[in-house]
């Protein structure tokens, strides 16, 4: 949203469903779902729809789609397309389809099934529909898989859906940002998140705590060796498939010595790498993104910072396991040099900015170097502070030792 709004030229932006943040930069749509948005976009007449809840990509006939049909360019992609994310084994299925380096998996419909296809720990479980990034685990042995089974099967804490029991691959995690506007795509500034609620990578798994930012992220030959593998068979995969893709696309894979391998797509630009890598692009993002949705990828109208951006995020009491709603934000106005992305947040009766979710903000700086850009995100994230808040110490420090002691 900031970026559309900082692009060069007049535009009039609007956000569906919005908050009370969003709505100081846009203006709220009056709908109560699809039907009623697209019917508000129709009579608006709104040039460019741009998807960023990933459920509406699959809700319905979807977000997308639904645009289609009234000629509405969409910068996100069609709902068969869109099951890249909202079914984990639709999208291990494309993997294996189209030769796209992955961990062996065995998906389960009940929870002796999942029990049964489970040989050695670690292992990984993942819930096969949208859980807000909650729907995975990393078990060390049975207490932990017993637990996610139940949370999944007994207690359906996401929903009714399958499991799938995948091998647990090692290897520091990537993420890599792709544009992809039909047959073409462009590889953005890769991302490394940070996933446990804890220092040192321990707690259980969130949505993210903070992520890095920056092209010299991975060596080139690392990066090309995805381009070749990963990338380039995904996006052909579409064309052999009869899948339109328009919109951004997350590859999360893990480095292994094997060569990397896929994780997971997500079928938007997701937090918390979005708010690291964002601000590295310049140029003309708005146009990017419209003439992309009309299937004309334009690379010559962005480029890419080549420094380093830190993303920290300040979670509510509780966290991930619940949230804390209702304590005041404090500092907000005296953060300088640095982005801060509101998530949970709401204004109360006072006007004051409180919490209202379990990521509640984004604290986001930029530097030529990592160690400017760690030291000016953590001086800046000093200043904003309410109860209960939980930040990491380590993001942008973990996994980068070797660097910093070289």
């Amino acid at each position: 949203m900031t970026a559309l709004r900082e692009s060069p030229g007049e535009h009039e932006i609007y956000a569906f469903p919005g908050s009370d943040a969003i709505f100081r930069i846009a203006k709220p749509v009056a709908a109560d779902g699809l039907a009623s948005l697209i019917a508000f976009m129709k009579g608006e007449g709104i040039d460019l729809c741009v998807a960023g809840e990933e459920s509406y990509l699959v809700k319905d006939e979807g977000l997308a789609n639904a645009c289609a049909a009234e000629n509405i360019p969409c910068w996100g992609p069609e709902k068969e397309s869109a099951r890249l994310e909202a079914s984990k084994e639709f999208a291990k299925e494309f993997m294996v389809r189209h030769g796209i380096p992955t961990g062996a998996y065995a998906a389960a419909a009940n929870a002796e099934e999942a029990r049964a296809a489970i040989t050695s720990y670690p292992v990984v479980l993942k819930f096969d529909g949208l859980a807000a990034g909650k729907g995975v685990a990393i078990c060390a042995d049975e207490g932990e898989a017993e637990a996610f089974i139940d949370t999944v099967f007994g207690k359906k804490q996401f929903g009714e859906g399958r499991l799938l029991v995948e091998e647990c691959l090692e290897g520091p995690e990537v993420s890599i940002f792709c544009a992809v506007a039909d047959g073409a795509y462009q590889v953005l500034t890769p991302a490394r998140d940070y996933k446990r609620i804890r220092d040192d990578d321990q707690g259980p798994n969130t949505g993210g705590m903070g992520a890095v930012a920056t092209r010299g992220l991975i060596p080139k030959e690392v990066l090309s060796e995805i381009d070749e593998k990963v990338v380039q068979p995904t996006v052909a995969g579409f064309a052999k498939d009869g899948m339109q893709y328009r919109g951004f696309l997350y590859f999360g894979l893990m480095l292994t010595a094997d060569g990397p391998k896929m994780l997971e797509y997500n079928c938007r630009f997701g937090d918390p790498e979005a708010q690291a890598v964002m601000p590295l692009i310049r140029g003309d993002f708005a146009t990017y993104v419209y003439e992309g949705a009309k299937g004309n990828l334009t690379p010559e109208l962005i480029s890419f910072d080549e420094g380093w951006s830190i993303c920290l995020i300040l979670a509510s009491a509780g966290y991930p396991e619940s949230s804390r709603s209702g304590d005041v934000i404090s500092g907000l106005d005296v953060v300088e040099g640095a982005r801060v992305y509101h998530a949970g947040t709401k204004l109360n009766a006072a006007g004051e900015f409180e919490t209202n979710g379990g990521r509640v903000l984004a604290v986001v700086a930029q530097a030529g170097d990592r160690e400017s850009a760690v030291e000016k995100v953590y001086a800046e994230a000093a200043k904003v502070d309410f109860d209960g808040s939980q930040r990491r110490s380590d993001v942008g420090r973990l996994h980068f030792e070797a660097a910093a002691n070289a």
